[in-house]
């Protein structure tokens, strides 16, 4: 019996922590040794001859609001679906190894992570989203998500 009590815990807490490594998996990390200017030269590149605009995604792998807005991303086939036809998204690191400081600098002051900023397909900026305001309790506002990405997408012809 004591076996199959212990067995039960084991499973327990193992099967949350296995789930959340397949989420971890499939998502991009923060990376503080990537060149955020070079990621946008790539980006800009890739969104002029693909209609897009860029999703520059601020924050780090301390951030939990950072792997649930990933998560939550992932697991909505609707969102990820929109993302992925209207925006080229760069993950720019933001932790005590790396800040960006130079980067960031040439955008409006962040608050809180994660951040967006919303760029169109020449890098100019266009808009600085707190993401703070897309959450729904301790996670994020399908619609509320859904509605701003749609209002800063680019248009099609």
């Amino acid at each position: 019996m004591k076996r199959i009590f212990f067995f039960f815990i084991i499973l327990t807490f193992a099967l949350p922590l296995l789930a959340q490594n397949n989420i971890e998996s499939k998502r991009e990390k923060f990376d503080p040794a990537k060149d955020p200017f070079k990621d946008l030269e790539t980006a800009v590149l890739k969104a002029k001859s693909e209609n897009k605009r860029i999703l520059l995604d601020v924050g780090g792998e301390w951030c939990i609001w950072c792997h649930r807005l990933d998560a939550f991303i992932e697991n909505d086939e609707e969102i990820k679906e929109f993302l992925t036809e209207n925006y080229i998204t760069i993950k720019v690191n933001f932790s005590p190894e790396n800040k960006n400081e130079k980067f960031l600098s040439q955008y409006p002051a962040i608050k809180g992570y994660p951040h967006m900023f919303v760029l169109d397909a020449d890098g100019k900026f266009l808009h600085s989203q707190d993401t703070g305001l897309l959450e729904k309790e301790k996670s994020y506002d399908k619609e509320k998500i859904i509605s701003f990405l749609k209002q800063w997408a680019p248009e099609k012809s």
